[in-house]
C-alpha cells in the first residue's frame, strides 16, 4: 500500500492547502488534493544545498570522509537531503585527496558531489579564502580532479578575471560541471565573457565581489542580468541586508535564485574558536568572521532556517521553497532526480509546523529518525 503524507503541500507550481504526497517505494507517485484529511503541518520538498563547507563541529574542507559523513548527516537533520560538500582555497594536493575520499561517499549517496570553491580566485576579493593558496585556473589540474572524481567534481568557483579562466570554464562544462563566478574584482563585460564561456551559477552574489557601481556595473549586474546564471543568496541577515535578499529575488525570480547555507563547522555548535582552510575563526553571537581581519568566514546557518528567514524578509513560502530545494536542484544538475514534490522523483520531503521549524525528514522514501 502506497504511503500517504497530507498537509499544506507546497508544489514548483504553488500551495496546495489540503493535499497529499503519496510514496511508492522511493518514488513520489502522486501530488494530488486529499480533502478528506487535514492537518497543520507544511510538506516541502528535501532542502539542496550547493554550497556548504560543514557543521555540526564537522567540516568539508580537510577531506575527512568521516567528517564528511558527520556533517552531512547534522544537515540532515535540518531537512537538507541532497548537498555538496565545499571546500576552499588549498594545495593541489588537498584537491586531490578530498577528490578521492569523497567520491565514493558520492556514490553512496551520502553527498551529491564537491564544490571548489578556489583557489582560482581574486586576490583582491578573497573574503576569508587563505590567500596563500590562491592561483590562476589550470585546465592541467581541473582536467586531473575530473577523472580522478569519475563525477563527484560537480562545481567549481573561480574568478573570470584570472589568466586561463575562460579556457578552464569551458573545460569545465564540456566536462558537465558546473563554472561558477566568485571571489572576483571582475568588470561587467569580464563577468560576461565568462557567462558566454559557459558560466551558470553566481557564488554567494555581492559577497566577495566587486560592487555595483553606476559606471562599472560589475559581476553582480551581469549576473543579475543573465537568464541562464543561478545567484545564490546567503539569507542569514549576515551576509545580506534583507531589503538587498529581497531586491536581488525580485530581479532573478525564484527560478533563478538559490538559497545557500555557506556553512561551517560552527553551524549548530556555540561561540567559540574555530578553523577554516588553515585560518583561526571567532564565532560571537552565531557570526563567524577571521581572527585576523574580521571578514566573513562563511556562516552558521542551516537550510530550514534560510528559508524561515527568507519568508520572514517578505518572500512568499512558494517561492522560498523553490529556492531552498527546486533551483539549487536544476542548477547543479539535479533537478530530474530530486528538488520537487513532482512524480518521479525521490520521495525526499520535510515536514514543518507553522512556524517552519522542522518536524519531521525523508530522505529516499525513509524516514529520519
Amino acid at each position: 500500500m502506497a504511503l500517504r503524507v497530507t498537509g499544506k503541500v507546497v508544489t514548483p507550481t504553488g500551495v496546495i492547502r489540503q493535499g497529499c504526497v503519496e510514496l511508492d517505494g522511493e518514488r513520489i507517485s502522486a501530488v494530488a488534493e486529499y480533502p478528506a484529511k487535514r492537518d497543520g503541518h507544511w510538506i516541502v520538498p528535501g532542502f539542496v544545498d550547493m554550497h556548504t563547507h560543514g557543521g555540526g563541529g564537522h567540516t568539508f574542507t580537510t577531506g575527512d570522509a568521516g567528517q564528511a559523513r558527520e556533517a552531512a548527516a547534522f544537515h540532515l537533520r535540518h531537512g537538507t537531503t541532497t548537498l555538496l560538500a565545499s571546500l576552499v582555497s588549498s594545495p593541489f594536493e588537498l584537491m586531490r585527496a578530498a577528490t578521492t575520499a569523497y567520491a565514493p561517499l558520492r556514490r553512496e549517496g551520502v553527498l551529491a558531489g564537491i564544490h571548489f570553491e578556489g583557489p582560482y580566485l581574486s586576490a583582491a576579493r578573497c573574503g576569508a579564502q587563505n590567500p596563500e593558496f590562491l592561483r590562476d585556473p589550470s585546465s592541467d589540474e581541473l582536467a586531473e580532479l575530473i577523472e580522478l572524481g569519475g563525477g563527484a567534481v560537480r562545481m567549481v568557483t573561480l574568478a573570470p578575471e584570472r589568466d586561463g579562466a575562460l579556457d578552464a570554464i569551458k573545460l569545465l562544462t564540456s566536462h558537465g560541471v558546473v563554472a561558477a563566478v566568485g571571489h572576483t574584482d571582475a568588470t561587467y563585460d569580464q563577468t560576461r565573457a565568462a557567462v558566454a564561456a559557459g558560466a551558470s551559477v553566481g557564488t554567494h552574489l555581492f559577497n566577495g565581489m566587486r560592487p555595483v557601481h553606476h559606471r562599472e556595473p560589475g559581476p553582480v549586474v551581469a549576473l543579475l542580468d543573465a537568464p541562464n546564471v543561478v545567484c545564490e543568496l546567503v539569507a542569514d541577515g549576515v551576509h545580506l541586508h534583507d531589503g538587498m535578499l529581497t531586491f536581488a529575488t525580485s530581479v532573478a525570480g525564484p527560478e533563478r535564485a538559490a538559497l545557500i547555507t555557506d556553512a561551517m563547522a560552527a553551524a549548530g555548535m556555540p561561540d567559540g574558536e574555530y578553523e577554516l582552510g588553515g585560518q583561526a575563526v571567532t564565532v560571537t553571537d552565531g557570526v563567524a568572521r577571521l581572527v585576523s581581519d574580521g571578514a566573513i568566514a562563511g556562516s552558521t546557518l542551516t537550510m530550514d532556517a534560510a528559508l524561515r528567514h527568507a519568508v520572514d524578509a517578505g518572500i512568499p513560502i512558494a517561492d522560498a521553497v523553490r529556492m531552498v530545494a527546486t533551483t539549487p536542484a536544476r542548477a547543479i544538475g539535479l533537478g530530474d532526480r530530486v528538488g520537487a514534490l513532482q512524480v518521479g522523483l525521490r520521495a525526499d520531503l520535510v515536514v514543518l509546523d507553522d512556524e517552519l521549524n522542522v518536524v519531521r525528514v525523508m530522505r529516499g522514501g525513509t524516514w529520519l529518525d
